[in-house]
């Protein structure tokens, strides 16, 4: 690297990171770019790490988002496996882990989330897994065997999508949920509904209003103790109870900071050298009307452009509708929108229970749909809520309004 040539630190090797640094070249970034990264591996998808990476963890390495080849025609350095323990602001800098210190001219936070901690007894056992990391599936994926017994604590995005691979395996899965559904933060009841019925079809056991107390074994776990007394023979416990943003690095360095890091509509945090993008931001959309954080690849990877558009001088405003999925046996779920605050919602099934809309009504307007199995209706609910559609669109003699 140039003395004299302006440099970009991107602190995390995430979606994020990995977008920013190449949407930094498409804006006309003409300096250094180094991609710092806390894991060994180039930057990689991580959606499949409770799917397909399950079932052959070693494959997880051949998912990079992008090639080794694209960073160097790119002039991208990576630097993986190092940790940034601290950013001095006023001397713009970032510190390492092994004691180095690196200069920037602008900075990208783009650190993510980490799964939450369960602090319980037996925590530290061999066998009780977060899934965050490749290294957690690789982990996992080592002690999966048919007929062995996994608790999976929680009911949301990964814990559901981890109990349909590993029931997928040949394991024996109870699934444990503190709330009275699946899914319950994030879909409605008749989109929970589906997903229970769909779980207990295939042999998964799903208990809620229960909560994991303790994790029993003599250094290995064995057992998991409930709430309610129980006790569940365990071979493998993979914990699935949310994650919280990263953002120690940028409250240490006195940025502003809530719920994430706090961004405008251009990804800029308090600092005018420094950007942040993807997981551990808490930023405004104003096709919501509101600020909020997101934990999805889409939002990631628009965020980040705007990341990249600003550290160039330029002024693009992120404004994405966010839209989720997960993919649970032969089923998938495609969420468009948001459901919060909305007033009551239309169901359209067909006869056969295998699609499935919820549309979540606000105002009379679409503001949000679950679409299973129906990408025809994924793509028609994207514009719909794009729009805030009136809710007259919908009704037909297959809707049923609740």
């Amino acid at each position: 690297m140039s003395s004299t040539q302006s440099v970009c630190i991107i602190v995390g090797a995430s979606h994020a990171g990995a977008q920013l640094a190449f949407s930094l070249r498409r804006e006309g970034w003409a300096g250094a770019i180094l991609l710092i990264g806390d894991e060994s591996g180039l930057p990689y998808q991580r959606p499949p790490l409770s799917k397909a990476a399950l079932k052959a963890a070693e494959a997880v390495q051949a998912l990079p988002i992008y090639s080794a080849a694209a960073y160097e025609k790119a002039g991208i350095t990576c630097m993986l496996g190092v940790r940034v323990v601290a950013v001095d602001r006023q001397c713009k800098r970032v510190l390492l882990a092994n004691g180095e210190a690196l200069d920037y001219d602008k900075l990208a936070l783009c650190t993510g989330a980490r799964a939450r901690q369960l602090a319980l007894p037996g925590r530290a056992l061999a066998g009780v897994h977060d899934l965050r990391t490749a290294a957690d599936a690789r982990a996992i994926a080592a002690q999966v065997h048919p007929g062995g017994r996994a608790v999976i604590v929680g009911a949301g995005y990964i814990g559901l999508e981890t109990a349909a691979t590993l029931r997928g395996m040949g394991m024996q899965v109870t699934v444990l949920e503190q709330g009275g559904r699946v899914l319950e933060r994030v879909v409605a009841p008749e989109t929970s509904a589906y997903f229970e019925r769909m779980h207990a079809a295939y042999g998964v056991d799903i208990r809620k209003n229960i909560q994991a107390r303790e994790f029993l074994g003599a250094g290995r776990i064995a057992q998991v103790l409930c709430s309610d007394g129980t006790l569940l023979a365990a071979d493998l416990v993979v914990l699935g109870v949310g994650v919280v943003p990263d953002m120690a690095l940028a409250q240490e360095a006195g940025l502003v900071v809530g719920e994430g890091i706090l961004v405008d509509e251009f990804a800029q945090t308090s600092d005018p050298d420094i950007v942040a993008a993807g997981d551990c931001t808490f930023h405004p959309n104003a096709l919501l009307g509101f600020s909020l954080r997101l934990e999805s690849v889409p939002n990631a990877v628009e965020q980040a452009r705007s990341a990249a558009a600003s550290v160039c001088g330029a002024r693009k405003a992120y404004c994405a509708m966010p839209w989720f999925w997960s993919d649970q046996y032969d089923s998938h779920l495609q969420i468009a929108g948001l459901n919060r605050g909305h007033e009551r919602v239309v169901v359209q099934a067909d006869d056969s229970d295998s699609e499935l809309v919820v549309w979540y009504i606000k105002d009379e307007r679409v503001v949000a749909a679950d679409c299973i199995n129906s990408p025809k209706q994924f793509m028609r609910a994207k514009k719909l809520v794009a729009n805030q559609a009136p809710v007259a669109e919908l009704l037909s003699k297959s809707a049923v309004v609740v």
